[in-house]
């Protein structure tokens, strides 16, 4: 996509987030807060406002599988100086529930099966995975896009914009921990043996950090930047890599579905620095749906979504907006700093000057505050200049209809793995308009791609063969041929989003070609 070339990191201001945390993890099991005493006094309620009271009382919150407690049900809260750990087994009345405390959560899951052989030797059957939902404690709002892996290795995979996730396990990870991460949030870590056969609702305790204006003010968010440049061959990778990634894209014209096309990818990442050699990628297995017929007078593709998630790691292929020759076109700003993984991050925002009459693009950069590594970046095309960009993302538009972009957003994230930096998770949010001639209405076609990456792989890395790559280039959706049931197996994914997966479950009257169970 040529326009990535020119514009698009002509224009584009990365969000990196880098964050600092100085606050240690209390010890895994810890029992201390079970065996405290309590006296509640609230009689009659509902399990789950009685679990809020108790969160409101001990400032512990708690993690656990909904399929597990039934929230609505009413119990009897009305207990003197009695230990939290029996005030839960009265609540929940249960047996078979077992609590632990790891920061500020407790965590409530199954009991282990007393036949179960012991940790060194405990068996994981094929195909297992931890499943959840990501929110914001206090609000109970999804988290789009958290970042969710193994402590220990390369595994991992982001929640989609409902805040659900789904990561695949296998009997080596199962004395690895589970952990999961959030901008300005406390990060969560869950033992991978505590995590199976749970679907937690993971609740993320948000972290504000009492910077005084003056320290913020006093930084010139520019010099931030040239220390990222700098920085770049220290944090992110001089050798190459093999990335497993999830890539789906899919258009919706108005609320129904036109296409859904979904692959799992194998990616050559080449050394961020001191190498001229481009990234690769190789489709291991791919499907789509489609939802058009001969009668529909319109259909929008999608252009090289492929292409556009490697062009938009603005490390590798410098955002503009960090590139030392295009900083003069943009406005800087150091707004916060927030936490991240133990860490903390710049806060910097971005747009470009009023003189400068071309499209660029606006944005939040977020940068680690100790290692200056770009850990996310937010971005959209000023919409100004919306009628400049078409033609880079029109493919064959009929020349029956006028079509326009109204709004091109994208997000990039970067997740460190001992002690390296690696592309994450990518987005893109395009919002069109078209009008038939003669007409006075328009139709809005939404359209999206997302790059996930769910295993990385430094061993014996070398370039695909020429006859394996993906035509990166082309419309991703009209290289696929057809539809697989099974699709899934044993591979990472991001679950459809409510609306999306609706709209899956709609087409499978007219197509009969959707499985409910691959999901």
């Amino acid at each position: 996509m040529s326009f990535f070339n020119g514009y698009i990191f002509k224009n584009i201001r990365a969000v990196v987030l880098l964050l600092l945390t100085t606050f240690p993890n209390l010890l895994n099991g810890q029992k201390g807060i079970l065996d405290s005493t309590f006296t509640f006094r609230a009689g009659t309620i509902k399990t789950g406002s009685a679990l809020s009271i108790i969160t409101r009382e001990t400032g512990y919150y708690f993690t656990y599988d909904s399929r597990l407690i039934n929230p609505e049900k009413r119990t009897e809260m009305i207990f003197r100086n009695m230990r939290l750990e029996t005030i839960l087994d009265s609540i929940l009345k249960s047996d078979s529930l077992v609590y632990s405390v790891i920061d500020k959560y407790i965590i409530i899951s199954r009991q282990q099966k007393p036949e179960s052989p012991p940790s060194d030797t405990l068996s994981l059957r094929e195909g297992s995975h931890i499943a959840g939902l990501v929110v914001d404690a206090e609000s109970r709002d999804p988290l789009p896009f958290a970042t969710i892996g193994l402590k220990n290795r390369g595994r991992g995979t982001v929640s989609n914009s409902n805040g659900e996730f789904r990561l695949n396990v296998t009997p080596d990870y199962i004395d690895d921990t589970l952990y999961v991460s959030y901008l300005g949030f406390f990060s969560r870590e869950i033992p991978v043996r505590q995590s199976l056969g749970n679907n937690f609702t993971i609740a993320m305790r948000r972290e504000f950090i009492s910077i005084p204006e003056i320290i913020i003010r006093n930084q010139i968010p520019q010099e931030v930047i040239y220390k990222t440049l700098a920085s770049i061959s220290n944090n992110y990778a001089n050798t190459p890599a093999y990335l497993t990634g999830f890539y789906r894209e899919g258009i919706l014209r108005k609320n129904d579905l036109q296409t859904y096309s979904e692959a799992i990818l194998q990616i050559f990442k080449s050394p961020y620095s001191g190498s001229l050699q481009n990234d690769q990628i190789k489709i291991y297995k791919s499907r789509k749906i489609e939802n058009t017929t001969r009668s529909d007078t319109l259909a929008v593709r999608l252009k090289a979504g492929l292409s556009t998630s490697l062009q938009l790691d603005g490390v590798r292929n410098l955002f503009d907006f960090i590139n030392r020759p295009s900083m003069p076109d943009y406005s800087y700003r150091i707004t916060d700093i927030v936490t991240f993984n133990e860490e903390s991050a710049y806060v910097i925002e971005f747009f470009q000057k009023e003189e400068v009459d071309e499209p660029l693009f606006k944005g939040t950069l977020f940068v680690n505050t100790a290692d200056y590594a770009i850990l996310r970046a937010e971005f959209e095309i000023n919409p100004s200049y919306m009628g400049k960009i078409k033609e880079s993302f029109i493919s064959s538009a009929s020349r029956d209809f006028n079509t326009w972009p109204v709004s091109v957003k994208y997000s990039v994230s970067y997740r460190k793995v001992n002690n390296r930096y690696f592309l994450s998770h990518v987005r893109g949010d395009l919002v069109f308009n078209s009008r038939q001639k003669r007409k006075l209405f328009n139709t809005q076609f939404n359209v999206f791609f997302e790059l996930a990456i769910t295993g990385i792989n430094l061993k014996n890395v070398t370039r695909f063969e020429r006859e394996e790559l993906a035509p990166i280039h082309s419309v991703f959706s009209k290289t696929i041929t057809n539809y697989d049931h099974v699709f899934w197996q044993d591979q990472d994914f991001l679950k459809p989003e409510d609306n999306l997966l609706q709209a899956l479950q709609n087409m499978k009257v007219r197509m009969q070609e959707f499985s409910e169970e691959s999901f």
